[in-house]
């Protein structure tokens, strides 16, 4: 620990925030890297945290690649959308903003009041940006993505996982309904999956993950339409040629475990099962 560095409390599951903030530290310090972020540097340089309790164990590979499928979709969505709105849910101190800013996008970064306290000691609110203090289980900053311009996407990343089921269900239920034709991109993983991340929380004394599935396709129940899927080993084809050649042939080796692990982009297209 180094006594100048930022001092920072937080609860259990927002302390999860550091695993991929390293991640991409990581990988932004390697000679060719999937995607680049020299702020997560100074955010791990400049904040007093474990960081040996959020090393490759928990993340690697594995998170970079599915930060840099979403950034994929994030920036398609703004080809044909430009004016549109993003929605980060469970912002942490992610940079996707910085990544694919393309200069008429409204934004809106969303995490627990004390996430924000900590985020707005290195971001800012801007014109099209904004920062907001709620629980993504709250209905009052639905009301705030409502004021900005649509169409909207909506990306939870490493987020959803912590929650119980229920919680997760009502949640993304809540957003189909309220907005129609909006598209949401989340990361989930099997229950095979889950099982092995308590074994390695456990290790590492940090919050386990809660929400297990192994069909996206289930949650179509909620007014979901499936538009792409992509697991860790078999990325969008954009991503594929931005991975060095190393890690490309190598990935479908490890298919059985990308298998387990899913980033799925879904359309709010039809009224939820009831």
């Amino acid at each position: 620990m180094v006594a100048d560095r930022q001092q920072v409390q937080l609860g259990a599951v927002q302390e999860t925030l550091f695993i991929p903030l390293t991640a991409r530290a990581r990988e932004t310090r390697k000679k060719r890297p999937i995607l680049r972020d020299p702020k997560a540097v100074h955010m791990v340089d400049s904040i007093d945290f474990d960081l040996a309790r959020y090393g490759r164990d928990t993340g690697g590979l594995i998170t970079i690649l599915r930060t840099a499928t979403l950034d994929v979709w994030v920036r398609d969505f703004l080809a044909t959308h430009p004016g549109g709105t993003v929605v980060e849910i469970g912002t942490g101190l992610n940079t996707r903003f910085e990544r694919v800013d393309n200069g008429t996008v409204r934004w809106i970064d969303l995490d627990l009041p004390g996430t924000i306290e900590l985020r707005r000691q290195y971001f800012a609110d801007t014109e099209r940006r904004q920062m907001v203090a709620a629980s993504v289980l709250d209905e009052t900053w639905l009301e705030t993505v409502e004021q900005q311009p649509g169409p909207y996407f909506f990306v939870a990343e490493g987020v959803l996982v912590y929650l119980p089921p229920d919680d997760v269900m009502r949640a993304l239920a809540r957003i189909a309904g309220r907005f129609p034709g909006a598209l949401i991109a989340l990361d989930s993983y099997s229950r095979r999956k889950l099982d092995q991340n308590h074994r390695v929380a456990a290790r590492h004394s940090i919050a386990p993950w809660q929400w297990a599935c192994d069909d996206p396709r289930s949650l179509e129940r909620l007014g979901l339409g499936v538009v792409e899927m992509a697991t860790t080993t078999r990325p969008p084809k954009l991503l594929r040629a931005q991975i060095p050649p190393g890690y490309r042939y190598l990935l479908p080796l490890a298919d059985t475990i990308g298998r387990s692990i899913r980033n799925t982009l879904f359309r709010a297209d039809r009224p939820a099962a009831r």
